[in-house]
């Protein structure tokens, strides 16, 4: 943990608390010692004025020790609460950095809880750290100096309560460190079953699996709940545990020190003030017995998030750049003898694709379910590298290039439609944040979006719900597909995001897109289902298992190769291609 936020403090403020702290103990320990001598040389005389001068005394000691300790909370929190906004960050920008293999590899859930839960319990432990953690050996060892100078006589009685505490603390901590570390992988399993059900309401809701999911997240639920109830429970045994050890020891001092006042040896201050520091000692103990008991927790979230954090990109930074592409070069995407394989898998999921399109040139790809067009694509943005070969945008390979130089010249749209809460010109924004209404009103239009945003009552200000839900299926398509065309790119990628559209819709779409004059001087790519979508393309590429089997228009495909018409004999009749 100390190696997750070393470099995410402010030392001078840790600095800050520390010596706040010290002032608040150095004035805790005092306390006791005056009220020792208030009453030995005040009450015992009936000096009424000793007794205010000492009240005096012990009520500004007493207002400086607040002010130091308000002093050390607000710098432990505020130093907790930023060492978590910046591992929060580190984690989001790292997050971004990832290509898919890494994605897959935590899992969404678990990214979720590494970011928000995972933090939560080092911020957490970190203010305890500020307080607990350094005021207990502080206490402690100033208790036990200012015990031993009130009545070294009466400090026997640690030899059996302190044991006795000490053996209880090891008891919870090792039955409820294990628990601790195992609920933050059971929080990661309530977060998938819950996500998977959010996302998936309507699913359930038509498959009448409602009783099903509930079943699934209460099982999940409870698996929780049970080890948090065992843990807790544990944690919890230390106060009454602790009470019974307190009770006990002040049971002994008050048997030892009402002997040794009987006999006139000790005075009355003295047992009041040992009682006191015997109090610092024990809770002293029982403070780092909590620290130790939820620290565990902690490492073992700094574990999680340091594997986000130290997890070695498959798409290398900015550092491997040897290359860049800029908006001069001629447009143009090449993949040569291009294979890829996702991680773990037997087969390939591409094999040797190689093909070659210019400026103006629209490229669709078609083929079967699973026949690797998505996978074809996504290569393209380099959201996964290739296992073998090379993909070259504008004669550049892109292994060569950054990230971001990349994404300035490759604007993609998925297969499914995303769009973000805001407005819907918050959302054509993604693709140029300095657009004019005027080139948003243009890229609306070619999206066959423009006539229902126009009938919108606020137009391009109207609402967009968190994942459009407040538009229908075509609706989130155009808009998507708007937003990429507002992006000056070399490289349009279109990945089944005609789907949800009419065929007249569909038509008119690619039709815009071969007469815009700015759009023409980029290369297309459109994968497909539907073989009225790719009819007009200039190459069309067949996938099969991904292998191409297939190239070139449509007219000399649907003459001479098998697979492509075959897709054709069962979607269209003759006649109705176009």
């Amino acid at each position: 943990m100390l190696k997750l936020v070393k470099n995410r403090l402010s030392w001078w403020a840790v600095l800050a608390a520390v010596l706040f702290l010290l002032v608040q103990v150095i004035c805790d320990l005092n306390l006791p010692a005056l009220t020792s001598d208030m009453i030995n040389n005040g009450v015992a005389k009936g000096d009424t004025n000793y007794i205010w001068k000492i009240g005096g005394e012990m009520l500004i000691i007493a207002g400086i020790g607040l002010l130091a300790a308000v002093g050390n909370v607000y710098f432990a929190a505020t130093q907790a609460q930023k060492a978590g906004a910046k591992i929060r960050a580190d984690i989001f920008k790292k997050v971004l950095s990832f290509s898919g293999r890494e994605i897959d590899q935590f899992g969404a859930s678990s990214l979720i809880t590494r970011t928000t839960n995972d933090i939560l319990q080092i911020q957490n432990v970190l203010i305890m750290l500020f307080r607990m953690m350094l005021m207990s050996p502080l206490m402690l060892i100033g208790a036990s100096f200012m015990a031993y100078q009130s009545e070294k006589r009466l400090t026997g009685v640690f030899l059996v309560s302190i044991p006795l505490l000490l053996i209880a603390i090891a008891i919870v901590m090792y039955l409820a460190v294990p628990l601790f570390k195992s609920l933050q992988k059971k929080i990661d399993k309530i977060n998938l079953t819950f996500r998977e059900g959010l996302t998936g309401v309507r699913v359930i809701r038509a498959f009448r699996r409602d009783d099903f999911e509930q079943k699934r997240f209460d099982q999940a639920n409870k698996d929780y709940t049970q080890t948090g109830v065992k843990v807790f429970s544990l944690v919890s045994i230390m106060s009454p545990v602790m009470t019974l050890i307190l009770s006990g020891t002040n049971m002994g001092i008050v048997w030892f020190g009402a002997q040794l006042i009987g006999d006139r040896s000790m005075g009355v201050g003295n047992l009041v003030s040992f009682m006191t520091y015997a109090n610092m000692i024990l809770f002293s103990f029982m403070m780092l017995s909590m620290v130790f008991v939820f620290l565990p927790r902690a490492q073992a979230a700094a574990a999680r998030i340091n594997e986000v954090l130290a997890m070695p990109l498959s798409i290398p930074g900015t550092k491997h750049v040897t290359a860049e592409l800029n908006a001069e070069q001629p447009s143009s995407l090449a993949f040569e003898h291009v294979d890829f394989r996702y991680e773990n898998a037997e087969n390939l999921a591409l094999s040797n694709v190689d093909f070659k399109a210019k400026a103006g040139q629209m490229v669709a790809i078609i083929g079967g379910t699973g026949s690797g067009k998505s996978t074809l694509v996504n290569l393209i943005p380099r959201l996964y590298d290739p296992t073998a070969g090379e993909i070259k945008v504008n004669g550049v390979n892109i292994a060569d290039i950054s990230q971001e130089n990349l994404h300035e010249h490759v604007s993609f749209v998925q297969q499914k439609a995303v769009l973000f809460k805001g407005t819907i010109k918050s959302n054509l924004q993604f693709g140029d944040e300095n657009a004019t209404e005027e080139e948003m009103w243009h890229a609306l239009e070619l999206a066959q979006a423009k006539d229902f945003v126009a009938e919108l009552p606020d137009g391009l200000d109207s609402v967009v719900e968190q994942g459009g839900d407040n538009f229908s299926g075509g609706q989130k398509q155009r808009l998507a597909i708007a937003r990429a065309l507002m992006k000056k790119a070399a490289v349009y990628v279109f990945d089944d995001s005609f789907s949800a559209l009419d065929f007249k819709t569909d038509a008119k779409l690619r039709a815009g897109l071969k007469q815009d004059p700015v759009i023409q001087k980029s290369v297309i790519v459109i994968v497909a289902q539907r073989v009225s979508t790719v009819t007009a393309a200039d190459e069309i590429i067949v996938l099969d298992e991904g292998r191409v089997v297939g190239q070139g228009t449509h007219e000399e495909l649907e003459k001479h190769n098998k697979t492509y018409k075959e897709i054709v004999d069962s979607q269209l009749k003759k006649g109705d291609e176009h």
